[in-house]
Protein backbone atom coordinates (compact mmCIF):
# COMPACT_ATOMS: atom_id res chain seq x y z
CA UNK A 1 0.00 0.00 0.00
CA UNK A 2 1.48 3.78 -0.73
CA UNK A 3 1.06 6.94 1.44
CA UNK A 4 -1.02 8.29 -1.40
CA UNK A 5 -3.88 5.08 -0.89
CA UNK A 6 -3.32 5.55 2.61
CA UNK A 7 -4.56 9.51 2.77
CA UNK A 8 -7.06 8.98 -0.04
CA UNK A 9 -8.73 6.21 2.11
CA UNK A 10 -9.93 7.72 4.74
CA UNK A 11 -10.47 11.23 6.87
CA UNK A 12 -9.05 10.01 10.30
CA UNK A 13 -6.10 7.28 8.42
CA UNK A 14 -5.19 10.75 6.39
CA UNK A 15 -4.83 13.05 9.42
CA UNK A 16 -2.76 10.38 10.86
CA UNK A 17 -0.85 10.00 8.33
CA UNK A 18 -0.03 13.30 7.45
CA UNK A 19 0.38 13.94 11.00
CA UNK A 20 3.38 11.56 11.18
CA UNK A 21 5.01 12.76 8.00
CA UNK A 22 5.09 16.56 9.58
CA UNK A 23 6.63 14.94 13.03
CA UNK A 24 9.39 13.46 11.39
CA UNK A 25 10.49 15.81 9.68
CA UNK A 26 10.31 18.24 12.32
CA UNK A 27 13.01 16.83 14.65
CA UNK A 28 15.69 14.02 14.23
CA UNK A 29 14.04 11.63 15.75
CA UNK A 30 10.81 10.39 16.95
CA UNK A 31 10.22 8.39 19.85
CA UNK A 32 7.22 6.37 20.99
CA UNK A 33 7.12 8.41 24.26
CA UNK A 34 6.61 11.52 21.86
CA UNK A 35 2.99 9.95 20.55
CA UNK A 36 2.41 6.37 21.11
CA UNK A 37 -0.84 5.98 19.46
CA UNK A 38 1.00 7.52 16.05
CA UNK A 39 4.09 5.95 16.55
CA UNK A 40 2.12 2.61 16.10
CA UNK A 41 0.51 4.43 13.34
CA UNK A 42 4.06 4.33 11.75
CA UNK A 43 4.61 1.01 12.59
CA UNK A 44 1.48 -0.72 11.41
CA UNK A 45 2.53 0.93 7.38
CA UNK A 46 6.48 1.08 7.85
CA UNK A 47 6.50 -0.16 4.09
CA UNK A 48 4.76 2.44 3.00
CA UNK A 49 6.44 5.23 5.17
CA UNK A 50 9.81 3.54 3.85
CA UNK A 51 8.60 3.63 0.16
CA UNK A 52 7.55 7.07 -0.01
CA UNK A 53 10.94 8.81 1.59
CA UNK A 54 13.02 6.26 -0.38
CA UNK A 55 11.11 7.49 -4.06
CA UNK A 56 10.41 10.77 -3.21
CA UNK A 57 13.56 12.15 -1.05
CA UNK A 58 16.38 9.16 -1.50
CA UNK A 59 16.36 9.20 2.50
CA UNK A 60 15.82 5.94 4.36
CA UNK A 61 13.45 5.11 7.10
CA UNK A 62 15.37 3.57 10.32
CA UNK A 63 13.19 2.39 13.25
CA UNK A 64 13.45 0.26 16.21
CA UNK A 65 10.83 -0.29 18.73
CA UNK A 66 10.76 2.48 20.78
CA UNK A 67 12.46 5.02 17.92
CA UNK A 68 12.30 6.36 14.44
CA UNK A 69 14.44 8.50 11.91
CA UNK A 70 15.20 9.66 8.81
CA UNK A 71 18.56 8.98 7.59
CA UNK A 72 19.58 11.87 4.69
CA UNK A 73 22.71 10.76 3.18
CA UNK A 74 23.23 13.99 1.22
CA UNK A 75 23.00 17.83 1.25
CA UNK A 76 21.93 19.36 -2.04
CA UNK A 77 22.13 23.09 -1.48
CA UNK A 78 25.17 23.44 -1.34
CA UNK A 79 25.19 27.21 -1.06
CA UNK A 80 24.23 26.63 2.69
CA UNK A 81 27.72 25.67 4.12
CA UNK A 82 28.28 23.08 6.71
CA UNK A 83 28.35 25.76 9.90
CA UNK A 84 24.73 26.72 8.77
CA UNK A 85 23.37 23.79 8.60
CA UNK A 86 20.57 22.72 11.17
CA UNK A 87 22.55 19.59 12.00
CA UNK A 88 24.21 17.58 14.79
CA UNK A 89 27.80 17.66 14.59
CA UNK A 90 30.67 18.47 16.60
CA UNK A 91 33.79 19.58 14.63
CA UNK A 92 36.51 20.16 17.51
CA UNK A 93 38.46 16.46 18.20
CA UNK A 94 38.29 17.01 21.83
CA UNK A 95 33.99 17.30 21.35
CA UNK A 96 34.06 14.64 18.87
CA UNK A 97 35.74 12.25 21.48
CA UNK A 98 33.84 12.86 24.32
CA UNK A 99 30.63 11.85 22.48
CA UNK A 100 32.26 8.73 21.99
CA UNK A 101 33.30 8.34 25.61
CA UNK A 102 29.78 9.10 26.09
CA UNK A 103 28.63 5.94 23.98
CA UNK A 104 31.48 4.10 24.84
CA UNK A 105 29.89 4.80 29.07
CA UNK A 106 26.46 4.15 27.72
CA UNK A 107 27.28 0.80 26.50
CA UNK A 108 29.42 -0.09 29.61
CA UNK A 109 26.61 0.81 31.90
CA UNK A 110 24.00 -0.85 29.93
CA UNK A 111 26.13 -3.99 30.36
CA UNK A 112 26.89 -3.69 33.89
CA UNK A 113 23.03 -2.63 34.79
CA UNK A 114 21.58 -5.29 32.07
CA UNK A 115 20.04 -2.21 30.01
CA UNK A 116 18.51 -3.58 26.77
CA UNK A 117 16.95 -1.41 23.70
CA UNK A 118 13.60 -2.96 24.56
CA UNK A 119 13.43 -2.25 27.95
CA UNK A 120 10.33 -0.29 29.12
CA UNK A 121 12.59 1.98 31.10
CA UNK A 122 15.64 4.29 29.42
CA UNK A 123 19.34 3.89 31.21
CA UNK A 124 19.84 6.93 33.45
CA UNK A 125 23.04 8.02 34.63
CA UNK A 126 24.88 10.29 37.18
CA UNK A 127 27.31 13.44 35.18
CA UNK A 128 29.58 12.63 37.93
CA UNK A 129 29.99 9.14 36.98
CA UNK A 130 30.01 10.18 33.28
CA UNK A 131 33.05 12.59 34.23
CA UNK A 132 35.01 10.06 36.05
CA UNK A 133 35.01 7.42 33.28
CA UNK A 134 35.17 10.26 30.20
CA UNK A 135 38.39 11.69 32.59
CA UNK A 136 40.30 8.29 33.10
CA UNK A 137 39.39 7.40 29.30
CA UNK A 138 41.13 10.97 27.93
CA UNK A 139 44.08 10.35 29.70
CA UNK A 140 44.58 7.05 28.65
CA UNK A 141 43.70 8.08 25.20
CA UNK A 142 46.04 11.19 24.82
CA UNK A 143 49.20 9.51 26.23
CA UNK A 144 51.73 12.29 26.62
CA UNK A 145 49.60 14.64 26.65
CA UNK A 146 47.58 13.67 30.54
CA UNK A 147 48.66 17.40 31.63
CA UNK A 148 45.92 18.58 29.67
CA UNK A 149 43.30 16.44 30.53
CA UNK A 150 42.34 17.07 34.43
CA UNK A 151 38.98 16.24 35.96
CA UNK A 152 38.12 19.74 35.43
CA UNK A 153 39.36 20.69 31.62
CA UNK A 154 37.23 16.92 31.30
CA UNK A 155 34.42 18.68 32.85
CA UNK A 156 34.33 22.04 30.66
CA UNK A 157 34.33 19.20 27.57
CA UNK A 158 31.39 17.46 28.44
CA UNK A 159 29.32 20.71 29.44
CA UNK A 160 30.25 22.10 26.59
CA UNK A 161 28.49 19.02 24.13
CA UNK A 162 25.70 18.44 26.32
CA UNK A 163 23.44 21.67 25.22
CA UNK A 164 23.44 19.68 21.65
CA UNK A 165 22.76 16.16 23.11
CA UNK A 166 20.03 17.43 24.98
CA UNK A 167 18.67 19.92 21.63
CA UNK A 168 18.94 16.45 19.54
CA UNK A 169 17.44 14.23 22.13
CA UNK A 170 20.37 12.16 22.85
CA UNK A 171 19.88 12.67 26.54
CA UNK A 172 17.20 14.13 28.48
CA UNK A 173 17.81 16.48 32.05
CA UNK A 174 15.85 14.73 34.75
CA UNK A 175 14.77 17.79 36.59
CA UNK A 176 14.80 17.30 40.37
CA UNK A 177 11.93 17.90 42.45
CA UNK A 178 11.16 21.22 43.58
CA UNK A 179 12.39 20.75 47.30
CA UNK A 180 15.61 19.52 46.09
CA UNK A 181 18.91 20.72 45.01
CA UNK A 182 21.54 18.37 43.54
CA UNK A 183 24.75 19.62 42.92
CA UNK A 184 26.52 19.13 38.61
CA UNK A 185 27.85 15.84 39.59
CA UNK A 186 24.22 14.67 41.21
CA UNK A 187 22.66 15.98 37.82
CA UNK A 188 20.70 12.97 36.42
CA UNK A 189 20.55 12.37 33.08
CA UNK A 190 18.05 9.90 30.84
CA UNK A 191 19.76 8.29 27.77
CA UNK A 192 17.31 8.87 25.18
CA UNK A 193 16.56 5.63 22.60
CA UNK A 194 18.57 7.15 20.14
CA UNK A 195 21.77 6.48 21.51
CA UNK A 196 20.79 2.86 20.64
CA UNK A 197 21.92 3.96 17.20
CA UNK A 198 25.39 4.75 17.41
CA UNK A 199 27.90 2.07 18.19
CA UNK A 200 31.65 3.51 20.10
CA UNK A 201 33.48 1.14 17.98
CA UNK A 202 32.54 2.35 14.48
CA UNK A 203 33.53 5.63 15.60
CA UNK A 204 36.00 4.54 17.53
CA UNK A 205 38.74 5.06 14.31
CA UNK A 206 38.13 8.27 12.74
CA UNK A 207 38.09 10.15 15.79
CA UNK A 208 41.20 9.37 18.06
CA UNK A 209 43.17 9.60 14.49
CA UNK A 210 45.27 12.88 13.88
Amino acid sequence: MKIEDLIDGGEQTAVNVRAVLNILLEAPYFYKTDDERLFLVLMRYKRAFEAFFEKFFGWKLVMDGKCARLYKPKWFNEKITLPNRDMFTFTKRDECMAFLLLLEFFERECREQGVTADDRENLRFRFGDLLEYSSSRFRALMSGKEENYTDERVRQILKGIMPQLEKYRFLHKVKPSADDSVSENETIFECLPAMWHYQAAELAKPVTEE
